[in-house]
């Protein structure tokens, strides 16, 4: 993409409610913008980001044999009424009505209507197990929708759900999405936990959350760094959190009751998480409410034993910001950034550099590599200020050295600049992208 093409409308100054550093990145560096109160637009930078964590989501899901579907985003009342949600959802759930006074639900999570589109369908053990997901908009009516992404109340979320004739074979499932989320996140680039965790409304008698470490994470994780366990610290205590106590002093009583030490005889350490995902062991919970059976070996019918399993993929967008930021902007992972490569020409009315530029272009293009070229007529201090702020992996600057055969690549991470004759930085490049 060049960028005199490109619509990127980064700006200085952040939203005054935006408090973390993503929601101040995202909105600064043109990713997206806000509709309303919870509710953002994607913009063609923030669409790539999106793209790329779907296409690595989905690539993982199908390796591991999921069927992609796409349910609708509006559910009959009905649906959630058999299966007991419609009221435990509570004001979270949107309902509308359509010209006829039928009521229906922007749906906040698919597991009814999954139900319905496998009854009658698979009817017999022969047609099991199945996992059937979708990466689709989902809407929660959040009381008090703040920090950008992170709690919005339009988003775009992987739901899964796999049906299966025994617990065991449903278990074994489970411990496979497990696998593959953690193959996912650690694809994204992200350092994360797995820890066990509330089912909550979801229901449901085992799940287990999948958290990216962050210092802004809004959840309190209790870890053990020499072996796998891992818990939430709200599932640790039945106590719940009284008006007396405010959020930090919970967090203080809480950390205060619990062992410094683990099973394994290593030391416990609190961390800050932000949910990024959540798979659960559903047994027959919807399956039976829904009258939803197969018939086993024997020909009796039995209900669906169920799990599903959940992804937050635009949250994932502020996650990896909130986890990989510094003061001047965005830091992206590799696997996530929108552009890989960014060509700066400094000085777009020096023919030699905008041919230089032009060239790499060209051949980084050619080799499938994510790249931009910046051929805005800005001034160098500007175009510099924004590839920090966006996040670019790495900057080639053709700029004045370019008359003793040099150019700069500057890599975000580090801020590490370094001199390559021009004629070896596509293949510096291609070595430190590879």
């Amino acid at each position: 993409m060049r960028r005199s093409r490109a619509f990127i409308p980064t700006t200085k100054e952040a939203p005054s409610d935006a408090t973390l550093p993503s929601h101040k990145f995202l909105i600064r560096g043109g990713f997206i913008n806000q509709q309303g109160a919870g509710l953002y637009n994607f913009m063609p930078l923030g669409k790539i980001v999106l793209e790329k964590i779907r296409a690595v989501v989905k690539e993982e899901l199908d390796n591991a044999g999921c069927n992609e579907v796409q349910l609708s985003f509006v559910t009959p009342i009905g649906l959630w009424e058999r299966s007991g949600r419609s009221e435990a959802m509570g004001k979270e759930m949107l309902r509308i009505k359509d010209r006829h006074e039928n009521e229906f639900v922007l749906s906040p999570t698919n597991e009814e209507a999954m139900v319905e589109l496998v009854k009658n369908r698979a009817t017999s053990y022969k047609d099991l197990p199945l996992n059937l997901y979708q990466i689709n908009t989902k809407f929660r009516d959040e009381a008090r929708p703040r920090y950008g992404l992170l709690r919005g109340r339009e988003f775009l979320m992987k739901d899964g759900y796999s049906f299966h004739s025994s617990q065991e074979d449903m278990i074994r499932e489970f411990d496979l999405m497990e696998a593959t989320y953690k193959k996912i996140f650690t694809r994204l680039g992200l350092d994360f936990r797995v820890v066990a965790a509330d089912s909550g409304a979801i229901g449901g008698e085992g799940s287990k959350e999948f958290h990216v470490l962050a210092n802004s994470g809004e959840d309190t994780l209790v870890v053990c760094e020499a072996c796998d366990y891992g818990a939430n610290i709200e599932t640790i205590f039945d106590a719940e959190q009284t008006d007396a106590l405010n959020e930090k002093s919970y967090e203080e009583l809480m950390e205060s009751k619990i062992s410094k030490r683990c099973s394994c005889g290593a030391e416990l350490h609190f961390k800050k998480g932000i949910e990024v995902g959540h798979i659960f062991q559903l047994g027959t919970k919807y399956s039976a409410a829904l009258e939803a059976h197969f018939n086993d070996e024997n020909g009796r019918a039995k209900p669906f034993e169920m799990a599903t399993f959940g992804i937050g993929v635009s949250r994932l967008v502020a996650a990896i910001i909130e986890q990989n930021h510094d003061e001047d902007g965005c830091i992206w992972t590799s696997a996530t950034a929108p552009y890989v490569v960014n060509i700066m020409i400094s000085n777009i009315k020096d023919a030699s550099q905008v041919k230089l530029g032009e060239e790499l272009y060209e051949k980084l293009k050619a080799s499938h590599v994510d790249v931009m070229l910046d051929d805005s007529k800005e001034r160098f201090g500007f175009k510099m200020k924004d590839a920090e702020l966006i996040g670019f992996p790495y900057t080639i600057i053709i700029g004045k050295e370019l008359e003793n055969g040099l150019v700069q690549v500057y890599e975000r991470r580090t801020k590490e600049n370094i001199s390559v004759e021009m004629n070896s930085v596509y293949n510096k490049i291609m070595e430190l992208i590879k």
